[in-house]
């Protein structure tokens, strides 16, 4: 008779698995300028920090901590490309609002957590799992998950900028289960992102779920998980557990 797996570690996805933002970027961006007296349109800011931000993960990944960067310093950058990108060329008006966009994303008010994310995680917890964070995030999370009332259900909280890994590197999933001191076989991952949290939690023998988020998952996407991985809300996760628990192990 298969022996039945029995998980110990859930490792966790936050921005779009737990929390989100309460208002899109350009919007945060846009309401910000506006309050210092400069107008710019919401859509333009949104799409110019998307091209700023990838750009700058791109030089600088980890929050440039191989760089002598301060994350703090990698976020100001940000904004003051995102602005310029949006046609604002005066970086000496931008700096305030650069400084001001910065604490107010460090703040729990401008995040809202996803609906069942607190009941999941204290199932969880009830089940006897024990739980942690792998989120690619800068040192401002775990401020943010004690503002929100998250914290208290992770063992710990491991972000790229601490690790100096983004997902999906292993370096960073091998870490976390390092700190948990368990091997990958026994945990499993839970995200949104294919790439990051699917793909990336797998390639080091972990299980994974992938969170549907809104909009339908792209076709190939869909096609390579298994539809018993994909979760359409965070209430589908202890049904699917049991689902995964009641395999044999390595499924």
């Amino acid at each position: 008779m298969a022996r039945r797996l029995q998980l110990q570690l859930l490792t966790w996805d936050v921005k779009d698995t737990l929390l989100r933002l309460r208002h899109p970027v350009g919007e945060e961006y846009a309401a910000k300028a506006r309050a210092h007296g400069l107008e710019v349109e919401a859509t333009a800011l949104g799409q110019a920090f998307g091209r700023a931000y990838r750009a700058q993960s791109h030089s600088f990944p980890s929050y440039g901590l191989s760089h002598g960067l301060t994350s703090r310093q990698w976020w100001l950058d940000v904004v003051l490309q995102t602005f310029h990108q949006a046609g604002v060329r005066d970086a000496q008006a931008v700096a305030p609002i650069a400084e001001q966009l910065y604490e107010d994303f460090s703040s729990s008010r401008t995040w809202q957590v996803l609906e069942g994310a607190e009941a999941t995680l204290r199932g969880c917890r009830k089940r006897g799992l024990r739980l942690a964070v792998v989120s690619n995030f800068d040192r401002r999370l775990e401020d943010i998950l004690a503002g929100v009332g998250l914290q208290e259900h992770f063992d710990f909280v491991l972000t790229s900028e601490t690790a100096g890994w983004p997902k999906p590197d292993p370096r960073i999933f091998h870490e976390a289960l390092r700190l948990a001191q368990v091997e990958p076989a026994v945990a499993a991952h839970i995200g949104d992102s294919y790439q990051c949290d699917y793909k990336g939690a797998r390639a080091v023998g972990m299980h994974s779920f992938l969170v549907a988020g809104p909009e339908p998952l792209d076709p190939a996407v869909k096609d390579s998980v298994p539809q018993e991985h994909i979760l359409p809300s965070l209430s589908h996760l202890l049904p699917a557990l049991d689902c995964l628990e009641g395999s044999p192990p390595g499924l």
